[in-house]
């Protein structure tokens, strides 16, 4: 639990600064810009000082930094300072909402362009991997669950990281299209919307119920085998993984899966978050 908190502190703190200096920058465009700006229209309309609207805001500023400024004038540039804050940290929400989304639909198009038999064709790598089954052991033909936290511990990874990857679910390590008829078989309800509803209530139980939305599933029907294919998006957050009662961090390395220390989590989470996107 040690470890946890400290990831989740690094985080934190990395997240207040981006905050912050949102905030600050939100906060001096309030003083410089918006307060200059209102007073300037209001003495146009009291036709109080002819100065142009460039002149008359320098003439602000410089007046800020003489500290020749009335109580009610130092009132007013602490509430446009506040406004400027707010605006800026709506803008970060926004922005972020919007920037991911578009992301995330480029590479959905990018990816159903894709021919699933041509993606099985280049083999395992760092962006893409093959499992059996999700729930159904082929060695000794039964329901094993631990095979759920190996396809957990993958996606985990995937999310993680820097770039999308992909993880087929009824096809065997060297290729071969096995289908999820086996799979279909241990479900309440047998079929592609039982197996995606199974697929997805074990990520929002073990990973996090806001990431569902960026775990995108598909399936492919190859010579009567079906094929679930998951299109994993980067997560905005780091991403854990509960085993045996220790939160673990993955990332994907090569062409598998690696539970990295404490010291390198640190190190891979500042480098992967140190900006707010």
């Amino acid at each position: 639990m040690k470890r946890f908190f400290l990831l989740m502190l690094s985080i934190w703190r990395q997240q207040l600064k981006v905050y912050l200096t949102v905030a600050l920058t939100g906060a001096i465009i309030g003083i410089f810009v918006l307060a200059p700006s209102y007073d300037y229209i209001y003495a146009r309309e009291q036709t109080i000082d002819p100065l142009s609207s460039i002149e008359y805001v320098l003439k602000q500023i410089a007046s800020l930094f003489t500290g020749n400024l009335s109580d009610e004038s130092a009132a007013l540039l602490i509430f446009y300072a506040e406004i400027g804050a707010m605006l800026g940290l709506l803008s970060l929400v926004l922005y972020k909402f919007i920037h991911q989304r578009l992301i995330n639909i480029d590479h959905l198009k990018t990816e159903l362009d894709k021919d699933l038999l041509s993606i099985i064709q280049k083999g395992e790598g760092s962006y893409l991997e093959f499992k059996s089954s999700l729930r159904w052991d082929m060695v000794e033909s039964r329901v094993n669950r631990s095979l759920e936290g190996v396809v957990l511990k993958t996606l985990a990874g995937f999310l993680n990281s820097h770039l999308s990857g992909t993880l087929l679910i009824g096809v065997s390590d060297d290729g071969q299209i096995i289908g999820l008829d086996k799979d279909y078989q241990t479900l309440k309800k047998p079929n592609q919307d039982g197996f995606e509803q199974n697929l997805m209530a074990a990520i929002s139980n073990n990973l996090g119920t806001d990431l569902c939305q960026f775990v995108h599933v598909l399936f492919h029907v190859v010579d009567n085998n079906e094929v679930c294919r998951l299109i994993v998006s980067p997560a905005p957050r780091p991403v854990f993984l509960d085993q045996g009662n220790t939160p673990k961090f993955f990332v994907r390395t090569g062409g598998g899966t690696r539970d990295l220390n404490i010291r390198e989590a640190l190190d891979y989470i500042h480098g992967r978050w140190k900006r707010v996107k």
